[in-house]
């Protein structure tokens, strides 16, 4: 079917509403990555087997979807229309899920989440607190469509705002009504969507040739959003691509993805095929004249990728190397041709904001940070998963209210934001306001969205030595200060964490950041000492600690801890001896037991099985004495 007006496209909307039952029973199971790798597939198939059991194949709906965000929780099922929660779903359960919940109408309570802060059992998918306290402008569809399905997105309005632009819009008005939504981009800059759009249009093309370009190379430690919206709704992608294009006069469009990511890869692929069928892609889309096509170029993994000029070069097929930045990409970009590029999430923010209008936009979230953001919310935090919240809400709220707290009642001691390059922000700053220039103010950045939450058995020194490894290994080398200066600074770390630190470690490490951040090419060096300036700046008493009392106060650098035994409350009962690898614990049944620290490998086994506290961390010279 190829729709070649936007009439035509309101007639099929208007068909698949009308065939669809909104009162019939359907079973919808999360699709993402992380509910593939705990067997959603099995599930879909269990399910499937199940119904023609029971006979109920042509009465009950199953559809499989993109990720719901509460990865925590994986695999997902939600029974419509009521929206019954299940969590943790296995093959096993199918056959209750079938004939109780279905058939007769009970809820399992087996399967229902339970509310930590209450200890209720939520038996509905809107009163989850998880994703009650969000604000799902972008994730919210990925539970409700199939994203190999076109008819899907066309059914909950999808196309719209392209039919819309192309029929009655200039591209003017497009660029003016996303300048007026105060939209930035979501990819780490936070430059101002619009304006970009409109640099790009004005700048001069030798041949008239410009590129629209979606970076889905994400590459932070922990970070899953643009997979997530890839795999779970990529119509809204290429929707906002297409609307782009027509702002900026482009027409033709590159997806840079990740190779790693497959299922992403998988359903763009269909989507694109899909659009193109029905005259969403191509030329002439819905008969207005428009021409614009979409291709999927796969990257091999390189962190330094996810910068613009790095990125263009790849896509030319040369190392993904970044260039100096006196020309903008949106003058000479890829192929020395006006580019424009935003990130995935950018673009499936623009369909809604030609769809419901800047204004509306506009009142969402902070002065200089509208709408909502979405944040790979992982570590140690009990609901992992994503969260899509307005700009401005705290980290307390984010963290506590929707996050659920840190496990095992530990303490919270800061938080990460901004991949491997951001800041780390302290417990003091709970109730810091989460928007672009709140999180650079303390040190920090709002980067692609990661957020890694640590505890208080978290050692920063050792964190900002993990961060650091990352962007060494990543670094492309091209400049000096990058490389040279990380590794540097990660030799003097790794001196600090091995119990080697010395007076003055300190400010030579604060010396070559700034030194990093005025002289290397991109944005990856001149970010990468965040890490390392900002735990120095929360919690220089730890690198003291580390360099003067050779100490780590969090017990995790092996070097400046060993594991001892109380002999208040050891009761004998042997079970640490019994677990211990290297036969390093001693002593008989009811008497105390030792430790050996030359046959101790500090695995933390002994420390985990103790049921009396007994095991305990202590610095090297305070058990030795």
């Amino acid at each position: 079917m190829k729709l070649t007006s936007p009439e035509e496209l309101e007639s099929l909307r208007k068909s698949i509403v009308n065939v669809g039952d909104p009162d019939r029973c359907g079973i919808v199971v999360c699709s993402g990555t992380g509910c593939h790798a705990c067997g959603c597939e099995a599930l879909v198939q269990a399910f499937t087997k199940e119904f023609k059991k029971k006979k109920i194949d042509n009465k009950v709906d199953i559809k499989t979807t993109g990720c719901h965000g509460f990865c925590e929780r994986g695999p997902i099922t939600v029974i419509r229309p009521k929206g019954i929660f299940y969590q943790r779903v296995g093959v096993e359960d199918v056959e209750d899920i079938v004939s109780e919940t279905i058939v007769n109408n009970r809820i399992l309570e087996r399967l229902l989440y339970i509310d930590p802060a209450t200890g209720k059992l939520i038996t509905y998918e809107k009163d989850v607190p998880f994703y009650a306290r969000q604000t799902r402008l972008i994730l919210g569809n990925n539970g409700l469509i199939n994203p190999e399905s076109l008819d899907d997105y066309v059914a909950i309005g999808g196309y719209s705002a392209l039919s819309k632009t192309l029929f009655h819009r200039d591209p003017e008005q497009v660029i003016t009504q996303v300048i007026q939504s105060r939209l930035r981009g979501r990819g780490g800059g936070g430059f101002p969507t619009g304006w970009k759009w409109d640099s790009c249009r004005n700048a001069e093309s030798q041949d008239g040739t410009r590129y629209i370009i979606c970076n889905a190379d994400e590459g932070d430690p922990g970070a899953y959003m643009d997979r997530s919206i890839l795999e779970g709704n990529p119509h809204s992608v290429l929707e906002g691509m297409a609307i782009g294009a027509y702002a900026i006069g482009s027409h033709n469009g590159f997806i840079y993805v990740r190779n790693e990511y497959p299922l992403a890869v998988n359903n763009v692929r269909t989507a694109i095929h899909q659009a193109r069928s029905y005259g969403l892609l191509g030329e002439n889309i819905l008969g207005s004249g428009f021409d614009f096509d979409v291709k999927i170029s796969k990257g091999g993994g390189a962190f330094v990728c996810g910068e613009s000029t790095a990125l263009m070069a790849s896509l030319e097929g040369r190392v993904g190397r970044p260039r100096a930045k006196y020309v903008h990409t949106v003058e000479k970009g890829l192929h020395d041709r006006p580019s424009n590029l935003n990130n995935v999430e950018t673009w499936a923010n623009v369909p809604p904001i030609i769809n419901k209008g800047a204004e509306w936009y506009s009142r969402i979230g902070t002065e200089g940070s509208k709408g909502t953001k979405i944040f790979s919310l992982v570590g140690k935090i009990n609901n992992t998963g994503l969260v899509e919240v307005p700009m401005g809400i705290s980290l307390r709220e984010i963290i506590y209210d929707i996050g659920g707290g840190i496990p095992n009642n530990r303490r919270f001691k800061a938080v990460q934001t901004g991949g491997p390059s951001g800041g780390c922000i302290p417990e003091r700053l709970i109730d810091l306001p989460v928007d672009f220039d709140e999180l650079t103010k303390v040190g920090s950045m709002m980067g692609s969205g990661g957020m890694i939450v640590m505890d208080e058995d978290t050692c920063m020194v050792d964190i900002a030595r993990y961060f650091l490894s990352f962007l060494k290994e990543e670094s492309c080398g091209k400049c000096i200060p990058c490389p040279e200066g990380i590794k540097r600074m990660l030799e003097i770390l790794d001196r600090i964490c091995h119990g080697e630190g010395t007076d003055g470690d300190i400010e030579l490490l604060e010396q070559l950041s700034h030194s990093i951040m005025n002289s290397a090419l991109c944005a990856l060096g001149t970010s990468a000492p965040n890490p390392v300036l900002s735990t120095i700046e929360y919690f220089r008493d730890e690198y003291e600690a580390h360099i003067r009392d050779k100490a780590c106060p969090a017990g995790v650098c092996t070097d400046l801890f060993e594991y001892f035994i109380d002999d208040v409350l050891c009761t004998g009962c042997g079970r640490c001896k019994k677990e211990c690898p290297t036969g390093a614990i001693s002593g008989m049944k009811k008497e105390l037991h030792t430790i050996d620290s030359n046959d101790c490998i500090k695995c933390g086994l002994c420390f985990e099985v103790c049921k009396f506290e007994a095991v305990k961390k202590g610095s090297v010279e305070g058990v030795r004495r």
